[in-house]
């Protein structure tokens, strides 16, 4: 069921959720356009199911719109992305043509929608085109990056560079993965709504239903990583860090992901972690729907320990989640896990399958840490990255763009 901020208030407190109607008072009746390129699977689209809804519920008439496109669209927006994360790559004018085009597409569908708004919010690179397809706008226009793009491929970013330069604002997840833009930059970490399928508190019996859906037996430890099968989540990296775990520890690894419909790669990584696990009774590789967000939760629920050893990493919202449900955290020392995983505070980061191999057996070994560790965890989770602190930031961007303030500009 849809829910309210009065239904937050038991967790963020009544004070918080006054702010946050003070705050939108002096929005009521801006209309605010969102745009990504999916509305399932992904931390942006679970983000954007609940900012549309509580923004309407401040007063705001909030909308989300979605590109959609052939595969060669897909394809482009994957190297985009895997390029801002630093991998090299090129871009033939075939893959520029059919981004430009669905970009175009898409602008003349939404024309109306998009120039009539007074905020328009572009999630990632996918749909930053659409700016310059829409040359009547009387809104602000704001790119919101979720990607690290701390050290892009240059000559892709020179490309994407041109797109979103133009706009009047964008936002990144930390300051270190910012571009220096001629406008100005806000700074808004992701978040968890923590009564989400994803998030809400769990029976015992459905926590151990999961487990026993997949054969997975729960009277030793219970090692998981959650994540889209994508190359730079190394999910073959967790399986060689499991493996020499078991070397001295019995234990049971659970590798659940999915796709998402703008990733067309996903496939393909999910095949070579099959063969990387090659049959083995205590590997199990869940190829989950997006949908799937009651058993994520309570595969989380029933972990020992939750993992995110990933290479590259925008925020990292599987470790935020993982956290809020008390478990620690061994991540990859990249990006906004970098944020949220403080070693022998909330969890260890590693930089190696020996590292995590390392600190999954000491926690294991010492579960009375393991326990500090997975409270300490939720506090800071409730403390910074819970919903109601997104759409506070979200309304003082808001604001703050209406009355030209531009305090906020990164310089370097």
């Amino acid at each position: 069921m849809p829910k309210s901020l009065l239904d937050y208030e038991e967790i963020v407190g009544k004070i918080n959720i006054s702010i946050l109607r003070q705050l939108a008072e002096n929005l009521k009746g801006a209309r605010v356009v969102h745009v990504n390129s999916t509305r399932v699977g992904g931390g942006v689209a679970e983000i954007l199911d609940w900012l549309i809804s509580l923004m309407n519920e401040l007063g705001l008439e909030a909308s989300w719109e979605v590109i959609s496109g052939p595969p060669e669209f897909y394809f482009t927006t994957k190297t985009f992305h895997n390029a801002l994360q630093g991998k090299p790559a090129s871009l033939t004018k075939t893959m520029v043509e059919a981004y430009e085009e669905t970009n175009r597409q898409t602008a003349d569908k939404l024309r109306g929608t998009l120039e009539d708004a007074d905020f328009v919010f572009v999630h990632d690179p996918q749909p930053a085109a659409l700016l310059e397809y829409c040359p009547n706008r009387k809104g602000k226009w704001i790119w919101r990056c979720h990607i690290d793009a701390s050290r892009p491929y240059r000559r892709v970013w020179k490309y994407l560079e041109e797109k979103v330069e133009k706009y009047d604002a964008s936002i990144f997840s930390m300051p270190s993965f910012a571009q220096r833009l001629p406008h100005p930059q806000f700074i808004i970490a992701p978040s968890i709504d923590p009564l989400s399928n994803k998030n809400c508190e769990l029976d015992p019996t459905e926590i151990r239903s999961a487990l026993e859906t997949y054969g997975i037996e729960n009277s030793k430890p219970v090692l998981t990583q959650i994540s889209r099968f994508d190359r730079f989540k190394d999910p073959i990296g967790v399986i060689q860090a499991f493996n020499m775990l078991r070397e001295t520890i019995d234990a049971d690894l659970i590798l659940a992901g999915g796709g998402a419909s703008d990733d067309p790669e996903g496939q393909m990584v999910l095949e070579e972690v099959l063969e990387a696990a090659n049959g083995d009774r205590q590997i199990h590789i869940l190829n989950l729907p997006g949908d799937a967000h009651r058993m994520i939760n309570a595969l989380q629920r029933a972990s020992t320990i939750v993992l995110q050893k990933s290479l590259q990493e925008g925020f990292g919202l599987t470790v935020t989640e993982a956290l809020w449900k008390e478990k620690p955290v061994i991540g990859g020392n990249v990006g906004g896990i970098r944020l949220q995983v403080h070693n022998h505070h909330t969890g260890f980061l590693v930089n190696t399958p020996e590292g995590a191999a390392l600190r999954m057996r000491y926690l294991l070994r010492h579960p009375e840490e393991l326990e500090y560790m997975g409270k300490t965890g939720k506090r800071f989770v409730q403390e910074n990255f819970l919903l109601t602190r997104h759409l506070r930031e979200y309304l003082t961007l808001m604001l703050g763009l209406r009355r030209g303030l531009a305090n906020y500009l990164i310089t370097e």
